[in-house]
């Protein structure tokens, strides 16, 4: 593939260049240690570095809303997006939100308080019609609610909300369920995989089903970068 990037990245900040592009879609970013775990004791953290978590940051950057299930909310304790000066600035240029508001799929509504603590910043909570109902989801102004589906989330039906509300280019920050979920759709655009020079043993994670697909879905590897012992890979549809 004459389009294939290696390299060797000294620096954190030049990861960014790599991912500047962003889809109109759904772009994944995701952590796996070597042997194939995606969190360590129910977290992904443990597993990350200090580019990585700035590359988590930077990819928010170039997103028009983060898409993350309640469960990877309620245990990584997700809070309001913060971005640094230079990606604000280049959003500004863009004419586009200062911050992409985060979208938390959820048939309970149960979210931490550290979601809250920047009242400027208004979370949106995906759910079903059943749900909304049933735990009265509506009432709380702290977050706008979306209703996508009737006993469960239909994440087809939310992703074309997010589109038509003018955010069509989606961050999902998992957990492995909801990539699951968005994976069946046939829905991803690209997926961002970290591999972390760590082995985690056995690390049960997320509560999918086994997967419908009758075959693997193909995928076109765009770079794989490596710092300070990190492998940093991008893959895309490969549309042709």
């Amino acid at each position: 593939m004459t389009d294939l990037q290696t390299a060797h990245v000294e620096a954190s900040a030049e990861l960014r260049d790599f991912y500047r592009d962003a889809p109109a879609g759904v772009r994944a970013n995701m952590i796996f240690s070597a042997d194939g775990a995606a969190a360590f004791g129910g977290r992904a953290g443990p597993l990350s570095s200090p580019a990585d978590q700035r590359l988590l940051r930077e990819l928010r950057g170039y997103a028009d809303v983060v898409l993350v299930g309640a469960g990877t909310v309620r245990a990584e304790r997700y809070g309001p997006v913060r971005l640094s000066e230079d990606l604000l600035t280049e959003r500004r240029a863009q004419r586009r939100p200062a911050l992409p508001p985060i979208a938390v799929v959820s048939q309970t509504g149960r979210l931490p308080d550290s979601m809250f603590t920047d009242p400027t910043q208004q979370a949106i909570l995906i759910t079903s019609a059943v749900a909304a109902e049933q735990h009265r989801l509506i009432t709380d102004s702290r977050r706008r609610v979306l209703i996508a589906g009737r006993d469960t989330v239909d994440i087809a039906a939310a992703l074309a909300a997010l589109a038509d509300q003018g955010m069509p280019r989606v961050l999902c920050e998992g957990g492995p369920t909801l990539l699951h979920e968005i994976v069946e759709a046939d829905l991803l655009t690209e997926i961002c995989v970290t591999l972390a020079p760590q082995l985690a043993g056995s690390q049960p994670v997320g509560s999918a089903a086994p997967s419908r697909l009758s075959v693997p879905s193909q995928l076109r590897l765009r770079h794989a970068l490596i710092h300070d012992g990190y492998l940093f890979t991008r893959y895309s549809r490969d549309e042709a």
